[in-house]
């Protein structure tokens, strides 16, 4: 009975236990579930209270929707009234473009209207413009023609009245002649102007000086007024020209000599004989220098600063004017026909058609000359590339150092005796006794008769302002002739003694011209 106790015992405080841990777990439950409850009333009441936030928000935001979509409402309205007005103005652009492009192109046309009226306009007034000034070309043409002929006609009749004594008619004629080719640009150097201007004018002189052959001429050292000449009568003169005198002064007279050169050294006077001879005259003292080596000297040049070339018919030698001794001499294997200065040097010519540049006494730069004949005058200009060749037959060739070209130029009748080139004007003597000169710039290179000597000119100089030439001739005379036209005019005009009478103008000149004072 007592087991039975404890087992009963045993069983009811395991099921008290039980109970008790049911009632416990129970109530943790029960506690732990209104626990939870609680949380969520309390979360209820803070979602209802957030709910409640949301639904104010919701509801400000829809009032501020309603509010933002009434804005949306008028912004939509303005924006389709500012449409409304926006297409209106682009329809009234677009009408008011259309009508722009139409004016433009009706400018446009009424531009390319004005242009073409101003075009023809224009061509018409061209023509016409071309018509006057065609008119006007052939008046100037015919009265240029007309002119001319005139002075032309002029500078003979002053020619044949200053011959018949009429000297003041024919001043008047030479001038007027001038007047009128000058002024319609004819060619003063025409023979008819030229020659009535120097006769008029009287600047043309001779003075028969010399008994032989005037060979050589050379103007004493910066002087313009004392020239030296000599004869192959032996004869060395000096001669001041005086306004129109001319003062002459014999230096050395002996017919012993033959010169044919002379040269002119800082007032020493060198003078080569063909009778084999070098004549020195220092201040008025003569010396005598014998050339045994030298066979019949013809010139005389500068081969350097302290140096004389002496040149024969086949040689050469050197003279030392610091020693005033011949220093050197050579012989040549040909004849000589020619000399003239190259480049600053001595420049040779032969009979066998070659040039020899002279670098010193025994360096001969030798080539062939590139013309046919034999070369009796030779000259040369750095500035133009031009030389000059005179030939035996009175022939002259114009060679073009830079294209390689020459020009045959014709009107001497014998042997050329004296060249020279000044700018583009080639002077040249002859023993046909003229002198003449030639305008290589021209595209037809024509001779001007300068000087009719009457008999063979044998050398000729000009004066440093190149007006004036010096003449010798073989008879020993000596002329001085003024060469530029204007200086013979403006002297010419000083001389005038009266203007023409009205009766000389019409007879020589004719009354459809306007009467002129000339004084």
């Amino acid at each position: 009975m007592k087991v039975n106790r404890n087992i009963v015992t045993g069983v009811l405080g395991v099921l008290l236990l039980a109970t008790t841990t049911g009632g416990l777990v129970g109530w943790y439950t029960e506690h732990q579930r209104v626990t939870d409850l609680e949380s969520q009333l309390v979360r209820a009441r803070q979602q209802e209270q957030r709910s409640a936030v949301v639904r104010s928000v919701s509801k400000q935001m829809e009032e501020i929707a309603y509010q933002q979509k009434e804005i949306s409402e008028e912004q939509r309205e303005e924006a389709i009234q500012q449409k409304r007005v926006a297409d209106e103005m682009r329809q009234r652009s677009e009408v008011e473009r259309m009508n722009a492009l139409v004016a433009r192109e009706q400018a446009v046309a009424s531009e390319r209207q004005a242009q073409e009226a101003r075009q023809v306009a224009e061509s018409e007034r061209q023509m016409a413009e071309h018509q006057r000034i065609q008119a006007e070309l052939s008046k100037r043409i015919t009265d240029t023609l007309s002119y001319v002929a005139l002075a032309r006609s002029l500078g003979s009749l002053s020619s044949t009245q200053t011959q018949l004594g009429n000297t003041e008619v024919g001043d008047l004629l030479a001038y007027s002649a001038f007047q009128f080719i000058d002024r319609y640009q004819g060619d003063v150097y025409y023979p008819a102007i030229f020659h009535s201007l120097m006769t008029a004018s009287r600047t043309k002189r001779s003075w028969s000086e010399h008994n032989g052959s005037l060979t050589g001429l050379a103007y004493m050292s910066n002087t313009d007024n004392r020239i030296v000449t000599v004869s192959t009568y032996g004869e060395i003169m000096i001669h001041k020209k005086n306004g129109d005198y001319l003062q002459s002064e014999t230096l050395l007279s002996n017919n012993n000599y033959d010169f044919r050169d002379v040269f002119i050294d800082d007032e020493i006077i060198y003078a080569v004989s063909r009778s084999g001879h070098l004549v020195i005259i220092d201040h008025g003292n003569p010396t005598i220098i014998e050339l045994p080596a030298l066979d019949y000297p013809m010139w005389i040049t500068n081969l350097d600063d302290d140096n004389l070339l002496l040149i024969g018919d086949h040689g050469l030698a050197q003279y030392e004017k610091r020693r005033k001794m011949i220093v050197a001499t050579r012989e040549l294997d040909f004849r000589l026909t020619a000399s003239q200065r190259y480049n600053y040097l001595p420049i040779l010519f032969d009979d066998r058609g070659c040039q020899h540049v002279v670098k010193n006494i025994n360096e001969l730069i030798t080539t062939d000359v590139p013309v046919p004949g034999r070369v009796t005058a030779f000259a040369s200009s750095k500035n133009t590339k031009q030389r000059a060749y005179g030939m035996s037959d009175g022939t002259i060739y114009l060679f073009d150092e830079t294209s390689g070209s020459s020009t045959k130029l014709e009107g001497h009748l014998s042997r050329i005796s004296r060249l020279r080139i000044n700018g583009r004007r080639l002077f040249s003597a002859s023993y046909d006794g003229t002198m003449k000169q030639w305008n290589t710039g021209s595209s037809k290179i024509e001779p001007m008769t300068l000087i009719s000597a009457g008999s063979w000119i044998m050398n000729f100089t000009l004066d440093n302002s190149k007006q004036y030439a010096w003449i010798g001739d073989q008879n020993g005379n000596l002329t001085e002739a003024l060469l530029s036209v204007p200086m013979m005019a403006e002297k010419l005009k000083a001389q005038l003694k009266r203007n023409f009478t009205t009766d000389e103008w019409n007879y020589y000149i004719g009354r459809n011209v306007p009467y002129e004072k000339f004084k």
